[in-house]
C-alpha cells in the first residue's frame, strides 16, 4: 500500500507536471479545450493553476492531513463528478486519494479528459497505485459513493446510492454582498467571481445583495473589462436570448456588453446574467445568506474577499460537507 507520506510526495510532483509545460499535459489541457466549448484555454489554465496554488503545495497538504485520522481497511469510493468547470471534481479526487481509499470515478463526459490524464500520471509514477484509481463504464459495486449533480439528478443518486454510505450533492451557487463604497479594485477582482469560467460553476457570485440606492452604473463600467467574455458564441448566444426576452416581457433591466443585471430574488441566475437584490439592514441579510442551504459561499467583506471566489482550499469543501471525515470514518 502506498502510504499517505508517500502520496504527498507524489501530489508535490504532480503540482510541478501541472505547472509546466510538458508536451503530452500542454496536449492534455488542448484536448479538454477542444472537446467542450465552455473550456477555453484561457479558464483550463485558470482552473489548473488554482488547484496547484491551492491544493497541491506540501505544508498544506501535510497539515490537512493530520487532522483527520488514518484508514485501516481502504475502502472503493465511487465518485460520480460534474462537468461544469474544469477538474470540478479534483477536490473529492485528491480527498478519496489522500486518504488512501480507492478511487472509481466516474467523470461527466464534459470533463473526462484531464481527471484522466491525472490518473494515468500518477499510475505511471507509482505502478503500485495501478487498481486504486479506475474508471468503469458503469460505477456499481463500491463501498462508498460521492456524487456531484443537480437537484433533478440528486434524486436519482439517492435511489442509486441511498443504501450505501455517500454524499450526494445538489444545486448551489454564490452571492455578494456589497456595501455601496466598494473600491474599483475591489469591484474589479468581484468581476472575476461573476465572470470566471462563464459563471457555470457552484462558486460563480449569481446575485448581488445592495443596499438602496447603489450605484450600479460604476459597477458595469468596471465589469465591461470583461466584455471579451461575449466573443465565445455560446455565452453571447445567451446573452442576446435573455435579451429577448426580458424586452418581449417588459422586464426592467441594465446592462454592459457582456452582462445583464435584473433584480431578482431567487440567487441563480443564467449564463450572461446577474440578479440583484436590495437590503436595509447588512447583519440580517448575512444571516439569512448563511443559513440558506442554496448558498455556496458569500463574496464581500468580513466574508470571502472578492475575486477569491474561484479558488478554493483544501478545507473548502462543496456543500459545506467534511469530505475527508465521512471518508476516514468508512
Amino acid at each position: 500500500m502506498v502510504t499517505v507520506a508517500e502520496r504527498i510526495v507524489l501530489l508535490e510532483e504532480l503540482a510541478a507536471y501541472m505547472a509546466s509545460d510538458a508536451e503530452p499535459w500542454l496536449a492534455a489541457k488542448a484536448a479538454a479545450a477542444s472537446a467542450n466549448a465552455w473550456f477555453t484555454a484561457d479558464h483550463v489554465d485558470r482552473a489548473v493553476a488554482n488547484i496547484v496554488a491551492g491544493m497541491l503545495t506540501r505544508p498544506e497538504l501535510e497539515t490537512w492531513v493530520s487532522v483527520y485520522p488514518p484508514i485501516v481497511h481502504p475502502r472503493n469510493v465511487g465518485i460520480v463528478m460534474a462537468g461544469n468547470i474544469p477538474l470540478v471534481g479534483f477536490h473529492d479526487f485528491l480527498c478519496v486519494f489522500v486518504s488512501g481509499h480507492h478511487a472509481v470515478i466516474k467523470p461527466s463526459s464534459k470533463d473526462d479528459v484531464l481527471i484522466r490524464h491525472i490518473a494515468q500520471w500518477l499510475i505511471d509514477r507509482e505502478p503500485r497505485l495501478a487498481g486504486t484509481i479506475t474508471f468503469p463504464e458503469r460505477l456499481k459495486g463500491c463501498d462508498a459513493y460521492i456524487a456531484t449533480g443537480s437537484n433533478n439528478s440528486s434524486r436519482y443518486f439517492e435511489s442509486y446510492f441511498g443504501a450505501y454510505p455517500h454524499i450526494i450533492r445538489k444545486n448551489r451557487t454564490s452571492v455578494a454582498l456589497l456595501d455601496g463604497d466598494e473600491t474599483d479594485e475591489e469591484l474589479e477582482a468581484l468581476s472575476d467571481d461573476v465572470y470566471l469560467f462563464f459563471g457555470l460553476g457552484c462558486r460563480n457570485v449569481t446575485q448581488l445583495l445592495v443596499p438602496e440606492g447603489y450605484n450600479f452604473e460604476r459597477l458595469l463600467r468596471i465589469f465591461s473589462s470583461k466584455d471579451r467574455y461575449a466573443d465565445l458564441h455560446k455565452y453571447n448566444n445567451n446573452y442576446d436570448y435573455h435579451l429577448a426576452i426580458f424586452l418581449l416581457n417588459g422586464v426592467p433591466y441594465m446592462s454592459n456588453k457582456s452582462l445583464l443585471m435584473v433584480e431578482n430574488a431567487i440567487p441563480f441566475s443564467a449564463v450572461s446574467v446577474l440578479h440583484y437584490r436590495y437590503y436595509t439592514d447588512r447583519a440580517a441579510i448575512l444571516a439569512e445568506l448563511r443559513a440558506d442551504n442554496r448558498i455556496q459561499m458569500v463574496v464581500g467583506r468580513g466574508c470571502i474577499a472578492f475575486g477569491r471566489g474561484q479558488q478554493p482550499g483544501l478545507f473548502d469543501y462543496a456543500d459545506g460537507v467534511d469530505t475527508m471525515k465521512f471518508l476516514t470514518a468508512l
